[in-house]
């Protein structure tokens, strides 16, 4: 499979817990050459170990992220254990322009601001195949301690729950990414091709 524009891009808001793998899925997706791209969003959060300024967030203090807010730059906002995010309109325009499908990485919260905002894209739900594995995931990027551990897993319990609300649940087959990654690919060609979808409105 290799990457190639398509006439009429979907946008695909992806969400699940802390430390499902929502990254690595998306990682995989670019991997096989499926035509995706994700808009960079804004966090007042410090940048971990590989990301890269303007390619996974923008990362900005809090007094900027307010400006952008106020200014109306921002498709949806939230605070997630006391930081700033935010989906930059125009990160998901430039992003459609490329003619790929656009995948917005964002947690629950946001998620439910987007489905509110943006009705007509397509909601998927990342979720892990159990707490432990979850638990294995967090622990394995050893930049929480363990009691911020357990509070992420006693809140991705709440959100799990939230998601299935809206969004199209996927699970993520421990040890066969691409099984999950075929799962998502599916749920997109479906969706590509059901009759009545109307482009999104950013």
């Amino acid at each position: 499979m290799t990457a190639h524009a398509t006439s009429s891009p979907l946008v695909i808001v992806l969400t699940g817990p802390s430390g499902v793998g929502k990254d690595v899925l998306i990682n995989r997706l670019e991997e096989l050459g499926f035509p995706v791209v994700r808009p960079a969003t804004m966090t007042t959060r410090g940048p971990r170990e590989g990301e890269v300024e303007g390619v996974h967030h923008f990362f900005v203090d809090r007094p900027t992220f307010l400006e952008y807010l106020a200014a109306g730059e921002l498709l949806e906002h939230a605070e997630v254990y006391g930081n700033l995010y935010g989906v930059p309109r125009k990160s998901v325009r430039q992003a459609l322009a490329s003619g790929k499908h656009v995948v917005i990485r964002v947690d629950v919260q946001g998620a439910q601001s987007l489905h509110e905002l943006l009705p007509e894209v397509l909601f998927l739900s990342l979720e892990p195949e159990s707490l432990d594995t979850l638990r294995r995931h967090l622990e394995g990027r050893g930049s929480e301690t363990e009691d911020q551990i357990e509070r992420r897993l006693g809140i991705a319990r709440d959100e799990i729950e939230r998601a299935r609300a809206f969004c199209h649940p996927v699970t993520n087959v421990e040890g066969d990414l691409d099984a999950t990654v075929q799962a998502v690919m599916e749920l997109l060609e479906q969706e590509s091709a059901r009759p009545g979808r109307l482009a999104p409105v950013v």
